[in-house]
C-alpha cells in the first residue's frame, strides 16, 4: 500500500490504488476548490466519497471510475457541505443515492449554489447542490461486499456535518477536509478548539493510510501536522486577543515557523476569525459573516483575489 506522498502537480487528475478495491481519485492541482475522490469498488456497485466540484472534473471521475470497474456508482459519501465535493453529485444521481450527515444536508440547502458567487470566472458547467437521500446523525455502516465502510460524524470540527469514511480492517481513512495534506488547514466554518478535539480523535484510530480531502494520500502523520498547525493558530490567537490586536493583524505579523511555504496561507486569517469566535465563548459553527473574513483573507494574499483551479 503507498503510504508515501503522492506529487498533486500533474497534468491529468487520476486514480492511486490504496489496495485491492479502494482507490483515491488525485486531482491534478492542489488549491481551492480542488479536492480529491474515493472509489469503492465492489462485486455488484461502486460507492464513492465525494465527488468533485466542476462538471468537468465530475465527468473525469466518472471516466475514471468506468474504466475502473463496470459496476455502476450507486452511492455517493458527501464528507462535509462545501460545494467543492459534492457539486459533482448531479452527474452521478439518480441512479446514486447521496448519503451525508444531517447538518450537511441542512447547512447545503442553505447555502445554495454558493462558490460561483465567489469565483465567477471559474467554468463551474451544469452542476447543482446535492441534496442528500440519506442523512444520519452519529454513525452509520454501509457493506461493500462483505466489508464494513462506517461513516462516523465528528466536531463540529471542519464544518458542523463532517463524517470520516472508515475501513477498520484495513485501517484506511478517508477523512475528508478534517486533515489538509501539503497545504494551509481552514476550519472558518467550523471550530479550532473543536478540530484539534476530533483530530486527536482521529489520531487515537491509528490509520494506516489517511485520505484528504486536499492533497497528497499520507499516513498518521498528517494528522499531527494539522494538529500542530491548528494548536499554533489558537496560541497565535489567544496571544493576539491579549493584546487588543484583530485577526488581520495578528495574521500579517505571524511567524508561520514550519508552515511558512504552506500554499494558501491565507487562510490563517480565515482560522484566526474564528479561533477568537471560540475563545470568546461562541457557539461552535456558529456561521461567521463571510464578507469581511474574505476581504481580509483578500488582503494577507497581496490585495490579489484567491486562487481557484477549480
Amino acid at each position: 500500500m503507498p503510504h508515501a506522498p503522492h506529487d498533486l502537480f500533474q497534468d491529468t487528475a487520476r486514480l492511486v490504488e490504496i489496495e485491492d478495491g479502494v482507490h483515491v481519485y488525485l486531482q491534478s492541482h492542489s488549491g481551492w476548490c480542488v479536492s480529491n475522490a474515493g472509489v469503492l469498488a465492489g462485486r455488484r456497485s461502486t460507492t464513492l466519497v465525494d465527488c468533485t466540484a466542476t462538471e468537468r472534473r465530475a465527468l473525469g471521475l466518472k471516466a475514471a471510475v468506468a474504466e475502473l470497474t463496470p459496476h455502476p456508482v450507486t452511492r455517493v459519501v458527501i464528507t462535509h457541505h462545501h460545494g467543492d465535493h459534492h457539486y459533482g453529485a448531479s452527474l452521478f444521481t439518480p441512479q446514486a443515492t447521496v448519503i451525508a450527515h444531517e447538518e450537511a444536508r441542512s447547512a447545503n440547502l442553505l447555502d445554495g449554489l454558493n462558490l460561483p458567487v465567489i469565483w465567477p470566472e471559474v467554468q463551474w458547467g451544469a452542476v447543482r447542490p446535492m441534496e442528500p437521500d440519506v442523512t444520519f446523525r452519529d454513525r452509520l455502516t454501509l457493506h461493500l461486499d462483505d466489508r464494513p465502510v462506517e461513516l462516523v460524524h465528528y466536531g463540529p470540527a471542519h464544518t458542523t456535518g463532517d463524517l470520516v469514511v472508515w475501513l477498520p480492517d484495513t485501517r484506511v481513512l478517508f477523512a475528508g477536509d478534517l486533515t489538509f495534506s501539503g497545504t494551509t488547514p481552514f476550519v472558518m466554518m467550523g471550530s479550532v478548539t473543536g478540530c484539534i478535539e476530533t483530530l486527536e480523535q482521529l489520531a487515537a484510530l491509528d490509520p494506516a493510510v489517511v485520505v484528504s480531502g486536499h492533497g497528497p494520500v499520507q499516513d498518521a502523520s498528517v494528522i499531527a501536522t494539522n494538529l500542530r498547525y491548528l494548536r499554533l493558530v489558537l496560541r497565535l490567537a489567544q496571544e493576539g486577543r491579549a493584546a487588543g490586536l484583530t485577526p488581520l493583524q495578528v495574521a500579517q505579523d505571524a511567524d508561520l515557523g514550519e508552515f511558512a511555504d504552506l500554499p494558501e496561507s491565507e487562510r490563517l486569517v480565515a482560522n484566526l476569525h474564528r479561533a477568537y469566535h471560540d475563545l470568546a465563548g461562541g457557539v461552535r459553527g456558529e456561521r461567521l459573516a463571510i464578507p469581511p473574513v474574505l476581504r481580509d483573507m483578500i488582503t494577507c494574499n497581496g490585495g490579489a483575489p484567491l486562487r481557484c483551479l477549480a
